[in-house]
């Protein structure tokens, strides 16, 4: 039969027990329909619980959920009747055809609103005493909804024994869970919708319940038009990264250009109280602990800034690897979540207009000096005001030592010589590095070596003119973390090389020294100790023969660091001590580098 010919009659949206149409229609394990409140109420009171029309005894009192397939058709026909109960409906209402039963077009509109689990719904096969009673009256196997089941695949068994009557009743239940998605807690149906309107994911049931006039799409749909705006937030992100990392540069330059300012300020300002009287030894004193403490609060505000800025750059790169990852997800519900999260930029300090303070805070003492010492007022006004012009630099046997690049161009090829090692060093095949081991070798005792000393001299003969050389204190070249103690410079050639030594510039030693990794000292007499807030990574060795100088640079940050002022008398060679390895702690060389001209 058509299904022009197909219709559903009035009796089968109407409770057998209130005889009304079904209000939150509940389906009892036998398959009979009735309004929730109406079966609740029948049982209520009872110690058995009996189906209304079968009579099928429950020995425990089944927990009814209300089928919401039955009554999304039940209200969905209520409302195409025109609102009223079935037995107050016209005859020639909305929806019914002349015969009572549902117009083909309707027919198709209730199917838009079944559910696609209709195929997974229980089939029930009352008996003949129930077919005129309740929704479980019988339904022809040409009505609208066997024909949605028909349509949909073949329907499941019954879970009953068929009557005579040979007719079957269907009791629709809910949407069957997904296996895919993720499902609606309270209607156990997927989440595929999304509500632009609340931003959150939904059900079919959450969107006809709650989410009736909001903007709803599917889920897949959201995340493929979100999808279009995840690069854009890569390459914001990606630019905000670029932006930190060169502030990071600039705040890094910013340093080092305050380091040779302070550099240039401090040579300047001992050249000029060089020639002043002890009177103002003391005003020197306090300006150069103003320098210094200006120094080091910029250097520290400078550590902070970049620290800062690096957390920053974590946090962006964090999110950047988040959105990368996110792109390459097929879990639309958890990209449609989290995405808002990422995109947005994290709160981020304005950068731009930070930069480390050099100043030095000089301009007072300088003026305190000019009013103290007339003959000096011009001139410290214009050092106060403008700096330290070149012309006033004059030598000095301290801090006028040749700039890097100046006594980098006499550098030289220094080896070490074999000959003169204590048992314990073990050198490079090429003479370039040495550290100390556990044991003794079995080594000739020659005059040349030292038999106490843990220590090592080149081969160069240092006779007449200048001479330049560079050592890096651990073979990555990284900083002084890489060995805790350590002896470079120079030595006379006429060093006692056995027993006990004492090394002092009077018995032919001039060199700088490391102890317990951050305590170093000049071999002066006294010892001298000296602070040093930037530890070297390298150090460089300068030899002026004729003025008798030792010098000794910082190479990376192209700091002058010392000089040793004393007559030789005869010649000197390189001297080297890597010191004894402290059971592995102190076991990195010490390596002899090639000078790099092009810094």
């Amino acid at each position: 039969m058509s299904l022009h010919g197909s219709f559903l009659s009035d009796e089968q949206f109407l409770c057998s027990i209130c005889l009304d149409v079904f209000t939150n229609p509940s389906s009892t394990p036998c398959g009979h329909s009735f309004c929730m409140s109406c079966i609740s109420r029948y049982w209520d009171g009872s110690k058995v619980c009996q189906c209304p029309l079968c009579k099928k005894t429950f020995q425990k009192r089944p927990d009814l959920q209300i089928n919401r397939t039955l009554r999304e058709i039940t209200e969905q026909f209520r409302s195409m009747r025109g609102g009223g109960g079935v037995g107050r409906e016209k005859r020639g209402g909305r929806g019914r055809g002349r015969d009572g039963g549902i117009k083909y077009d309707l027919f198709h509109e209730l199917k838009k609103k079944l559910p696609r689990s209709l195929p997974k719904a229980s089939v029930t096969q009352p008996c003949e005493a129930q077919v005129t009673t309740s929704l479980a009256s019988s339904v022809p196997n040409h009505s609208p909804i066997a024909a949605l089941n028909h349509n949909s695949g073949p329907p499941p068994p019954p879970t009953h024994s068929s009557c005579s009557s040979g007719r079957r009743r269907f009791t629709v239940s809910g949407a069957a869970s997904s296996h895919t998605l993720p499902v609606c807690e309270i209607h156990r149906r997927g989440l595929v919708i999304y509500c632009k309107t609340d931003q959150v994911c939904i059900c079919p049931e959450c969107e006809t319940e709650d989410h009736p006039d909001h903007d709803t799409v599917t889920v897949e749909a959201e995340w493929m038009e979100t999808k279009v705006q995840l690069s854009v937030s890569e390459q914001e992100i990606q630019e905000m990264i670029r932006e930190r990392t060169r502030k990071i540069e600039e705040i890094r330059k910013s340093v080092t250009e305050l380091e040779l300012t302070v550099e240039r300020e401090t040579a300047g300002s001992v050249c000029l109280f060089s020639a002043m009287v002890s009177a103002i030894e003391h005003s020197q004193g306090e300006l150069m602990e103003v320098m210094e403490m200006s120094r080091r609060a910029a250097k520290h505000q400078a550590d902070a800034v970049i620290r800062q800025l690096e957390l920053e750059v974590e946090e962006l790169h964090r999110r950047e690897n988040a959105l990368a990852e996110l792109a390459q997800s097929e879990d639309y519900i958890h990209c449609v979540k989290t995405f808002p999260i990422l995109s947005s930029p994290p709160p981020a300090k304005d950068w731009s207009g930070v930069s480390v303070n050099s100043d030095l805070g000089t301009g007072t003492i300088y003026r305190s000096l000019a009013a103290q010492m007339e003959r000096f007022q011009e001139e410290l006004k214009n050092i106060a005001e403008t700096g330290f012009p070149a012309s006033v630099l004059e030598p000095s046997p301290v801090r006028t030592q040749p700039r890097m690049k100046r006594v980098q161009e006499y550098a030289v090829d220094v080896t070490l010589d074999s000959n003169t090692a204590h048992p314990r060093l073990i050198m490079s095949e090429d003479m370039k590095s040495v550290r100390c081991a556990e044991r003794h070798q079995l080594l000739p005792d020659n005059p040349e070596r030292f038999d106490r000393v843990v220590c090592v001299l080149g081969r160069e003969t240092i006779s007449s003119g200048r001479h330049y050389w560079e050592m890096s204190t651990s073979c990555e070249q990284v900083e002084v973390g890489g060995k805790t103690d350590w002896d470079l410079g120079v030595a006379r050639k006429s060093i006692n090389r056995k027993g006990k030594i004492e090394v002092t510039p009077s018995n032919g030693y001039w060199f700088l020294s490391l102890r317990d990794k951050n305590k170093y000292a000049f071999r002066s007499e006294p010892s001298t100790d000296v602070h040093l807030n930037l530890k070297p990574h390298k150090i460089g060795i300068f030899v002026d023969f004729e003025k008798g100088q030792v010098s000794f640079y910082n190479v990376d940050a192209k700091i002058h660091i010392y000089t040793f002022n004393d007559t030789f008398g005869e010649c000197i060679y390189p001297f080297f001590s890597p010191c004894t390895n402290k059971s592995g702690k102190n076991d990195s060389p010490l390596i002899i580098t090639p000078v790099n001209m092009k810094e």
